[in-house]
């Protein structure tokens, strides 16, 4: 009897061992990441800084042939300052942006990164470039032009609240999941927060909720509200956290290039420039999204515009109907002469400089030199899409979607509909269809395609708005 008591003792003593050991729970520490040496005095040496960056409408991109950018100029300028070249490394997430910088394929991750705790654990964040708040995306309710506001705000989230029990999906390794779910231990309930497993960014979660194949995302203020003025279904004005810092990622071993950054960034930030380029990618009102978006407007009478006889002459020069001519004018620029956009296109036809003047123009706010030099481009694009395009109405189609978004993404666009096993000398559902993929990074990191992301859909769009404002000019002028 006396051993059963022992034996039993014995054992209850194990059991509390056991659980003892597991209390508290200890957490598995990720391996230890090498991080090459190799810090400024060496990037001097190479002449080359390899920046890391995503592509994105804000960050980089191309426009029109052009790479431009928030990150992308920043970067430029600073290379210039020491006096290296800039090279540019694309990844999809921010945990591959970070392996590729502590292994040395990059010397700073130039994303919109938000600094946090845990971040600070493999990297060294420069001084803050600038302030924002996460906030939420979600789709204005069906109607909501004919709604006044408080109707609107009744149909979505405006108390964060509202948002337990609700499913948020975020980009993968970004600190929305943990500002989510700090929220909900706030509020002392769960928010469904998923993780996106297929690398998509945040500007590819934002036109998922857009295409209503999510409800909610979140997004860094500037990106939500830039994507907001492309696309008005969406609300992006309720904030989710608190203002955050920005800024940029440098190795832990990497002491000198931190300080070089830190310098400069305070310099720039203290004089005209940072703000210049702020808002030229988050805060001017971008005149290509109001053009794409603005409803149609007829003019009275048999004339379009006061630049009429100009769009007849030059329209002849390369073949077009000079009704088609005065549509895709319209588009550009609603026949404002000294239109300048964002990205600096300039004029009726809203040619880049370095454009205009390839096709003969001095001054692209003269209404005849640029549409001279418009059409000039018009012809070019005509004559390279020639030759894997025959088929005159289709060729048509591949060149308004070349001059809205640059030759080489509608390039891209007939490589992948091969490789989609759609036809490559189509429009519509072939390589249209194909330019609309191009901004999930599924298609954008395809092995084919060499111009990376892209909001294709906006340029499918731009050419049917084209086409059928065509249409209805030819029902109201004559030729």
């Amino acid at each position: 009897m006396d051993f059963v008591r022992f034996l039993s003792f014995w054992l209850i003593l194990s059991c509390f061992q056991l659980v003892s050991c597991k209390q508290p729970e200890q957490k598995t520490e990720p391996p230890e990441e090498i991080l090459v040496d190799f810090d400024l005095d060496k990037i001097k040496e190479r002449g080359v800084l390899y920046a890391i960056v995503d592509n994105s409408s804000t960050g980089y991109f191309h426009y029109r042939g052009q790479p431009m950018g928030y990150e992308y100029e920043l970067l430029g300028r600073y290379c210039s300052s020491i006096g290296v070249k800039l090279e540019l490394i694309k990844t999809r997430h921010i945990d591959e942006a970070f392996q590729f910088l502590n292994e040395g394929k990059g010397d700073v991750v130039a994303y919109f990164l938000a600094i946090t705790k845990e971040r600070k654990e493999r990297v060294l964040f420069t001084e803050s470039l600038i302030t924002t708040r996460q906030t939420l995306v979600q789709k204005k309710p069906d109607g909501w032009k004919k709604m006044w506001s408080g109707e609107i705000d009744q149909k979505l989230v405006r108390d964060q609240t509202d948002l337990i029990g609700k499913t948020v999906v975020v980009r993968k390794s970004s600190a929305f999941k943990e500002r989510l779910e700090n929220l909900s231990d706030e509020m002392g309930d769960d928010i469904m927060v998923l993780e996106d497993t297929t690398g998509a960014e945040t500007e590819d979660l934002i036109w998922r909720v857009l295409n209503e194949e999510i409800e909610y995302t979140v997004a860094d203020e500037e990106i939500a509200l830039v994507n907001a003025a492309y696309y008005p279904d969406l609300d992006v004005r309720t904030p989710v956290s608190f203002p955050q810092r920005i800024a940029w990622a440098v190795r832990k071993n990497a002491p000198q290039l931190k300080s070089s950054l830190d310098e400069w960034i305070k310099e720039i930030k203290s004089g005209q420039y940072h703000q210049i380029i702020y808002n030229k990618y988050f805060k001017v009102d971008r005149e290509i999204v109001e053009r794409a978006m603005s409803e149609y407007s007829s003019f009275r009478g048999n004339n379009i515009s006061e630049f009429d006889p100009v769009l007849r002459r030059y329209a002849d020069s390369v073949r077009w109907d000079w009704r088609l001519l005065a549509s895709m004018v319209y588009q550009e620029s609603r026949f404002k002469a000294n239109a300048r956009s964002w990205a600096g296109a300039r004029g009726l036809m809203q040619l880049m400089p370095t454009t205009g003047s390839r096709f003969g123009a001095r001054d692209l706010y003269d209404p005849e030199q640029n549409i001279m030099a418009g059409t000039r481009y018009l012809e070019y694009l005509n004559e390279l899409w020639m030759k894997t395009v025959p088929d005159s109405s289709e060729r048509l189609q591949f060149v308004l979607a070349s001059y809205n978004i640059g030759q080489g993404h509608v390039q891209d666009a007939q490589a992948l509909a091969e490789e989609l096993d759609l036809e490559p000398h189509v429009w519509g559902e072939n390589v249209g269809a194909a330019l609309a993929l191009k901004s999930s990074p599924e298609y954008y990191n395809h092995e084919v395609v060499k111009y990376g992301y892209c909001r294709g859909q906006a340029a499918v769009s731009y050419v049917n708005t084209v086409l059928g404002r065509f249409r209805q000019y030819k029902e109201n002028y004559g030729y």
